[in-house]
């Protein structure tokens, strides 16, 4: 899962001598919002497609637009969740890598990125999402966790988010199983919020089918 793994050969590297006009057309072509400039296998930046058209005379050499480069990069032995946190930032729809000494590398594009944290996340695997609120104190991943398992479930994926404003916890949890209806009724009855659920609805848990059963009995 290092950034050097995700690598995209295809996208164009730039030089000080190329024009505006030529950065433009390959930003065009390759459809993204940034593209690196590079000097002699040398990282100098990321030029953006905002900053070229801002440029009135397209014969104009990027040489002198390196003021408005983004100089930032992200290096080649790190997790690529970097990569994601550098196209936030920047709002790039490509990361650069680089090693220690600036060579560049190549970039990760986001349309990598989006593939790279499905198959993280898991969304390739079969089963069931729930999402809970919980308070702070009341967070712990080993009760969660018992919870699952004790309705024959395995945790695929688990994320959490912080409400900076109440200090609540959102916590997704993506499991195997499609049938997840025991396993909300589980989480409720141990007073966890359950704020949205997506799986199998068809499965009926022990009580409800003794339920069913009795009302069936009592009818003959």
């Amino acid at each position: 899962m290092l950034t050097i793994d995700h690598i995209n050969k295809n996208i164009p590297q730039l030089q000080l001598s190329d024009t505006v006009s030529k950065a433009l057309h390959l930003i065009n072509d390759y459809r993204v919002t940034h593209l690196p400039v590079v000097s002699e296998k040398k990282f100098l930046g990321l030029v953006s497609e905002e900053d070229l058209l801002d440029q009135e005379d397209e014969p104009l050499i990027l040489e002198a637009l390196q003021k408005y480069f983004i100089h930032d990069a992200i290096l080649n032995d790190i997790h690529f969740l970097n990569a994601v946190e550098y196209s936030l930032k920047h709002d790039s729809s490509l990361v650069p890598v680089v090693n220690q000494q600036r060579e560049y590398f190549g970039a990760i594009t986001t349309s990598d990125l989006l593939k790279i944290m499905g198959n993280f996340a898991g969304a390739d695997e079969i089963g069931g999402i729930i999402v809970l609120k919980i308070e702070r104190a009341q967070f712990s991943i080993s009760e969660i966790s018992r919870l699952v398992e004790n309705n024959d479930c395995h945790i695929l994926h688990l994320n959490t988010q912080t409400d900076h404003n109440t200090g609540t916890f959102t916590v997704t949890l993506h499991v195997n199983n499609r049938e997840i209806a025991a396993l909300v009724a589980s989480f409720e009855r141990h007073e966890f919020e359950v704020v949205y659920h997506y799986g199998s609805e068809k499965f009926e848990n022990e009580i409800d089918s003794n339920y069913s059963h009795l009302m069936k009995y009592l009818d003959i």
